[in-house]
């Protein structure tokens, strides 16, 4: 699956949360206080060329049609309005999916693009040329806020061009609480510390799964694989530069065969009819205590709230252990962006709409409208009161610098196959060394396709 279909898929998954459910407060942080500075700069600078008010500045903000992601748009777009009278920001919609991204590649290509650019970080954004069609936002006074884990997805050369407007979402394992007390099991730092629960809860033989497996729905059947890839940067710092380039190999590679080697021992400790069980049917299973442990995208929170409103405090979450304690963190699907155009009419308002975006303030509005189902990547923004606890379970892997982001946001090699050899794997029909080679091989044509140097 390329990665443009996996972001398909979650922004699915997120959808279907936001139809199931019903779906901070405002602090003057750096960036904020930076861009009432800016706001007030500008202001009186058009004042002085009008001799009386300030002529009113419109923005167009390019925004996919999707309904999670024009939600969070429009709420940004009003709560910066009303603190910048002066400066309107009119929306352009264009498809979502593959069909909107060649379209604004087109629009980059004719110089039509507007002003400013709602779209995907990571690979996907290289795509679009960012040394080209975007302006460098490195030295911009919000980039002080903003993790480094999600600046590495929309840097080129060094250059920093996005400001994230969405929450992120965790790859890991969600486990049910009431479990684990029953059992007086702790939350495993370690993948020998996580087995040694999911034998205790085999041996208690009290019909508890120790594990879901959803396989009827195969794409979920990677998530133990593609959760693993902070353990395999941790081991393997320059692992996705090698692997775009065509130098490291799963199969060769020690940390990132791990990866396959722990969607193995999975095998024999799932729910027996796991080949049969749906994705839906997975969330149930968790919610009523009847699988321990969940291994999915963090998105599910939101279905968990809405479905079993009753359960949802009963269920917890970790990142996916590595071998080592000490380097216990967390694999994380980085939020969109908002860039702004390289040819953009009003550069110094669109800059400024950056800097809100990237704000405690731009986090706050977001979160009146779209409920997070992950941290916010700007340091000091609060998630809503109402966040579910599993949610925050996640906070203290991004305050202690534990995070990293998901391969696919560093590199656009992702071979359509992995779901069925992921369900090979933990079916125990093929061996991780086998199943890890099979992949390098169905990799190899998508990346040629790409043009990739290497290849």
């Amino acid at each position: 699956m390329k990665a443009r279909k996996w972001s398909a898929i979650l922004i699915c998954v997120m959808l279907v949360g936001s139809l199931l459910a019903a779906c901070g407060k405002s602090n003057n942080g750096n960036s904020g206080s930076s861009a009432t500075s800016s706001s007030s700069a500008a202001t009186n600078e058009t004042s002085k060329e009008t001799g009386t008010e300030a002529q009113q500045v419109k923005l167009t903000a390019l925004i996919g049609n999707v309904n999670e992601i024009v939600s969070s748009a429009k709420a940004l777009i009003a709560a910066f309005e009303k603190k910048n009278p002066n400066i309107k920001v009119e929306i352009e919609l264009t498809p979502g999916g593959v069909e909107g991204e060649n379209l604004l590649k087109t629009k980059l290509a004719t110089g039509d693009a507007g002003d400013i650019i709602f779209f995907n970080s990571g690979s996907v954004m290289q795509a679009l040329n960012p040394e080209k069609n975007f302006v460098d936002l490195t030295n911009e006074p919000f980039q002080a806020n903003i993790y480094d884990s999600f600046k590495q997805t929309v840097t080129a050369n060094g250059k920093v061009y996005g400001a994230p407007y969405q929450s992120t979402a965790a790859g890991g394992w969600f486990y049910n609480k009431k479990v684990y007390a029953d059992l007086g099991l702790s939350v495993p730092k370690t993948w020998d510390e996580l087995m040694a629960n999911v034998k205790k809860i085999k041996e208690a033989g009290n019909g508890v799964a120790p594990i879901i497996g959803t396989y009827k729905d195969s794409w979920t059947t990677q998530l133990p694989l593609l959760a693993d890839y902070y353990n395999v940067q941790a081991q393997a710092p320059s692992f996705a530069a090698d692997y775009t380039a065509n130098k490291a190999k799963y199969a060769t590679t020690p940390a990132a065969l791990r990866s396959f080697e722990k969607l193995q021992d999975i095998s024999g400790n799932m729910n027996k009819d796991y080949l049969a069980t749906t994705f839906d049917a997975g969330i149930k299973m968790l919610a009523e205590g009847k699988g321990a442990h969940y291994p999915m995208l963090s998105m599910i929170s939101a279905t968990i709230a809405q479905n079993h409103p009753d359960k949802i405090n009963d269920i917890g979450f970790f990142a996916q252990p590595g071998d080592s304690a000490d380097q216990n963190g967390l694999t994380v699907w980085m939020p969109s962006a908002v860039y702004v155009y390289q040819n953009a009419k009003h550069l110094d308002e669109a800059k400024l709409f950056a800097n809100f975006v990237g704000s405690v303030e731009g986090m706050a509005a977001v979160g009146t409208v779209s409920k997070p189902v992950g941290p916010y990547v700007v340091k000091g923004a609060q998630l809503p009161a109402d966040t579910p606890q599993v949610v925050k379970d996640m906070l203290p892997y991004f305050d202690n610098g534990k995070t990293a982001p998901a391969l696919e946001f560093l590199t656009p090699v992702k071979g359509p196959n992995l779901p069925s050899i992921s369900v090979e794997v933990g079916a125990g029909q093929r061996s991780a060394e086998d199943a890890a080679k099979a992949y390098d091989k169905d990799v190899e044509k998508q990346a040629q396709q790409l043009g990739l140097a290497g290849w």
